[in-house]
C-alpha cells in the first residue's frame, strides 16, 4: 500500500507540473496574441501567405512552416501558439527529468520558472527566426535530458534511437531557420549523443552525424527544388557595412567599381556618419535599388576582397568595436507588440502588452546585466570551464560552450547589436546556472562494466544508468 501511495504521489507531481506548464503556456499565448511581430516578421508572413515571393533573405523554412499552420488553422496567430507550446513543453520535460534525477520538486519548479524570467519571457511570443532557433535548441536539450534521466537509461534501443531522431529534427530546424545556428547547435548535438550513449563508439558517432546531415540536406534540397526561393545575396549586406565604415569617403570615391555603385557607397558612408549609424547600413544609409543586392553583390564582393585585404587593421578595429557594443551596449531588449502593417494585425490585449512592457523594461532598468551580452558570454565561459563534478556537469558544459560559441560567432558577421542575438545564450545560461545549483545535491554516475560490455556488443555505446552521466 505504501509503495502504491508513493507511485501515486510521484505521478500526481508529474501531472501537476504539467498543469502548471500548460497554464503558463496559455497565459503566454494570450499575452502575446496574435504573436508580436516586427517588419522582419511581416516580411516572412507575406511570403507565407503568398503576398510576396518566397526569398532566401530570411531562411524560407519559417515561412513554409507558417504557411502550413495557416492552411490548417486559418490564422497567422498559430505560429506564436506553436512557439509557446514547444517552449513550455521543453521546459516541462526538462523539469520532469530534473525531478526524476534529483527528487527536488523545488528544482523542477525552478526549471519551469525559468520561462517567466524577464530575460527569457521577453521574446517567447515574438515571431522571429532567432526565437525559433532558441526554442528548437531548448527542445533538443529537453530530449537530451530524457536520455540522461534514469527513465531514459532504461529505454529500449528502438525508443532510444527514435527519441534521438526527434532531437536531431529539432537541431536541424534550428540550423535551417538561423544560418549561423551551427555554432550553437554542434555542442548541443554532442550533448544529445552522449545523453543517450555515454560512451559512444565510432559507429554511433557516424550514424548520429549522418542523421544530422540528412536532417539538414533533405529539407534544404526539397525547399530549393520545389519552392525555388528567390536568391537575394544577403551576405553582401555585411560587406556594405565593412566598406562604408572601414574605408574613408575619399577611398570610396576612388574605388574601382561602376559609378552608380560608387556614388551609393559614398552617399551611404556620409549618411551613416551624419546620423551616427555604426551598423546595418544597408537599411539605414544605403540607397537600395529595386532589385536589392542581386545586381550589386558580385561587385560588392570583389571590392570587399580587394579593400579589406589592404585595410586589415581598420577592419579588425571596426568589427571589434561592433562586437564590444553587442557585449556592453546591447540594444532592443523588448519588441513592443505588433508593428504597423497593412495586414490588419494588431495586439489583441493592449493592457497585457503594457503589463509585459512594464515587467521587461523595468527589469532592463533594474537588472541591466541580464540584458547585456557580456554577462551571458562571461557566464557561458564559466559554465564551459567549471561545470562542476555533479551529475549535471555534462549538460552544463554543453550549454556553456553552445552559448559562448554562438556569441563569439557573431564577431565577423554581426549586422546589429540587438539582444535577440544573445537570446539563446540567455536561455541556455539561465538553465545552466540553475543546474549548477542543483548539481550540488547530485552525484555523477559512471557507466558500469556491464554497460561498456553492452556498448561493445551493440557497437553503439552504453545507455545512461540511474542518474546523469557526468
Amino acid at each position: 500500500m505504501g509503495h502504491m501511495r508513493r507511485i501515486w504521489g510521484q505521478w500526481r507531481w508529474v501531472w501537476g507540473s504539467a498543469v502548471i506548464a500548460a497554464a503558463c503556456c496559455l497565459a503566454t499565448t494570450v499575452v502575446f496574441a496574435p504573436g508580436y511581430m516586427s517588419p522582419d516578421s511581416f516580411d516572412q508572413l507575406r511570403q507565407a501567405t503568398g503576398k510576396k515571393p518566397l526569398t532566401d533573405w530570411h531562411p524560407p523554412v519559417l515561412s513554409l512552416v507558417w504557411r502550413a499552420l495557416i492552411a490548417v488553422t486559418g490564422s497567422p496567430a498559430s505560429m506564436a501558439v506553436l512557439q509557446s507550446v514547444i517552449f513550455w513543453a521543453a521546459l516541462w520535460v526538462t523539469a520532469w527529468c530534473v525531478w526524476e534525477s534529483t527528487g527536488s520538486r523545488f528544482g523542477s519548479l525552478a526549471v519551469l520558472g525559468l520561462g517567466l524570467t524577464p530575460q527569457v519571457l521577453t521574446f517567447v511570443g515574438v515571431v522571429w527566426k532567432d526565437v525559433h532557433m532558441a526554442v528548437a535548441l531548448l527542445a533538443a536539450t529537453a530530449v537530451a535530458f530524457v536520455g540522461l534521466s534514469p527513465r531514459g537509461g532504461r529505454a529500449r534501443p528502438a525508443l532510444r534511437w527514435g527519441l534521438f531522431g526527434l532531437g536531431v529534427l529539432f537541431l536541424a530546424y534550428a540550423m535551417l531557420v538561423r544560418k549561423n545556428a551551427f555554432f550553437a547547435a554542434i555542442p548541443v548535438f554532442v550533448m544529445l549523443v552522449r545523453a543517450w550513449w555515454p560512451r559512444p563508439g565510432l559507429r554511433t558517432w557516424v550514424i548520429a552525424t549522418v542523421a544530422l546531415v540528412v536532417g539538414l540536406a533533405v529539407p534544404t534540397a526539397a525547399i530549393s527544388w520545389i519552392e525555388r526561393p528567390v536568391r537575394t545575396k544577403q551576405v553582401a549586406q555585411i560587406m556594405i557595412d565593412d566598406l562604408v565604415h572601414v574605408l574613408t569617403v575619399k577611398e570610396l570615391r576612388a574605388a574601382d567599381v561602376s559609378p552608380d555603385l560608387r556614388d551609393r557607397l559614398v552617399a551611404a558612408a556620409q549618411k551613416c556618419d551624419r546620423i551616427g549609424s555604426l551598423s546595418d547600413a544597408y537599411w539605414t544609409c544605403y540607397d537600395r535599388p529595386a532589385n536589392g543586392l542581386i545586381g550589386d553583390s558580385g561587385r560588392l564582393t570583389s571590392l570587399w576582397m580587394r579593400e579589406m585585404s589592404g585595410h586589415v587593421p581598420g577592419y579588425l578595429q571596426y568589427r571589434a568595436l561592433l562586437f564590444t557594443k553587442l557585449l556592453f551596449a546591447t540594444g532592443y531588449p523588448y519588441h513592443p507588440g505588433v508593428s504597423s502593417n497593412d495586414l490588419g494585425l494588431t495586439v489583441s490585449h493592449i493592457r497585457l502588452e503594457d503589463l509585459l512592457d512594464t515587467y521587461v523594461n523595468g527589469a532592463v532598468s533594474d537588472l541591466r546585466p541580464l540584458f547585456r551580452g557580456w554577462f551571458w558570454l562571461a557566464l557561458a565561459l564559466v559554465l564551459s570551464v567549471r561545470p562542476g563534478r555533479g551529475a549535471f556537469s555534462m549538460p552544463i558544459r554543453a550549454l556553456g560552450i553552445s552559448s559562448a560559441a554562438y556569441i563569439l560567432g557573431y564577431l565577423p558577421i554581426m549586422p546589429a547589436t540587438n539582444y535577440r542575438y544573445v537570446y539563446w545564450p540567455a536561455i541556455a545560461c539561465t538553465l545552466g546556472i540553475l543546474l549548477v545549483w542543483l548539481n550540488r545535491g547530485t552525484a555523477a554516475s559512471a557507466p558500469t562494466d556491464a554497460d561498456a560490455e553492452e556498448a561493445g556488443s551493440a557497437g553503439s555505446g552504453a545507455p545512461a544508468g540511474a542518474g546523469l552521466g557526468g
